[in-house]
């Protein structure tokens, strides 16, 4: 292939004021369809393009879209270039959410992991910079913080990584900074802190806590906790990471740009007093059952959000509780519907 063009962005073009069109990588997924539905709705969008291979997405998740005028659905793998040139045809910004998620799978597979989160992106980056696309914000992660100690985690200080998930995560962010200072694309990426809400699977072996945690409560079983449930995470609704995408993708604050930026609520939750808020809005109690600590696993993750703050306007403003209280009836339609 020929060398990559630099591409030269102008902020005070007037070109930048028409409505874009959008590439969603993993936009069946769990945050990714949560995201295509809230850039439908929005006035700086003429179009939304969603690429998806459906490995760990769900046509199910952008059914309802399949009809609107402004959505194309491409199925394919960020892994083959050829899908990614074909998803980025015309494209005007993408988020870039496809990715092999789960700290336990990526030590069981890390071959895998590394192919679809590390070459996958390498090829977005690639095929953006090919079609001349403007800008990338992509899904990076906590668990980048390693074995950092430090509470709470600033975005400039950066541990060990202790899982191959966490290396991909990382390496993204080092591609991404090399892809603008080497060919001028812009980028923004987003660690997510343990996001969660409406359209997260509670099946299969890498379910993330909150869906199993639900699924217990309302099957009236005892979920598994690992180690003695003292391990705390800074839970997200996922309409906070939604939020930090859209802030991402239309900023025009030259200061926000090609930045790294935790997304999260600030606040600090142990996975026992997760069981019992849990518990509390199903109206069920079910005493849980303590397993060994999960490799890999960060013990504690708070974030500084002041950066996300103050240079996105980012508000986080969902809170766990009210977060979960939104997530019961997707739960309850879900797991009731599976139980018959």
């Amino acid at each position: 292939m020929n060398i990559l063009p630099k591409f030269e962005t102008d902020l005070t073009n007037t070109e930048n004021q028409k409505p874009k069109t959008v590439l969603v990588t993993g936009g069946a997924g769990f945050i990714g369809s949560n995201l295509v539905e809230a850039l439908l709705n929005n006035n700086s969008v003429a179009k939304v393009r969603v690429l998806d291979n459906l490995s760990t997405g769900f046509r199910k998740n952008i059914e309802e879209y399949l009809s609107h005028s402004g959505f194309e659905f491409i199925e394919g793998d960020i892994r083959d270039m050829d899908s990614c040139m074909k998803a980025c045809e015309g494209v005007d910004l993408i988020s870039h959410q496809a990715a092999l998620g789960s700290v336990p799978r990526s030590i069981k597979d890390p071959l895998t992991t590394n192919a679809v989160n590390i070459d996958g992106t390498l090829n977005i980056l690639y095929a953006a910079v090919r079609n001349n696309i403007r800008r990338v914000v992509f899904a990076s992660s906590s668990s980048v913080y390693g074995d950092s100690p430090g509470l709470p985690k600033v975005e400039d200080k950066t541990g060990r990584p202790l899982s191959p998930y966490a290396v991909t995560k990382l390496v993204n962010e080092i591609y991404a900074d090399v892809f603008y200072r080497t060919y001028g694309l812009e980028y923004i990426g987003l660690r997510y802190f343990n996001v969660f809400g409406p359209k997260q699977d509670p099946e299969g072996p890498y379910a993330a806590v909150i869906p199993l945690f639900f699924k217990a409560a309302l099957e009236e079983k005892s979920p598994v906790i690992n180690g003695d449930g003292t391990h705390s995470r800074d839970f997200t609704y996922v309409d906070n990471a939604v939020e930090a995408n859209l802030l991402a993708l239309f900023t025009e604050n030259a200061d926000a740009i090609n930045q790294i930026y935790n997304v999260a609520c600030g606040e600090q939750t142990s996975l026992n007093q997760l069981w019992e808020t849990i518990q509390d809005i199903t109206k069920t109690r079910t005493s849980a059952v303590y397993g060994p600590p999960r490799t890999g696993d960060i013990p504690h993750s708070l974030a500084d959000i002041g950066k996300i703050s103050e240079r996105l306007n980012y508000s986080g403003r969902v809170k766990l509780k009210e977060g979960l209280i939104m997530s019961l009836p997707f739960y309850q339609d879900t797991i009731i519907e599976n139980l018959y």
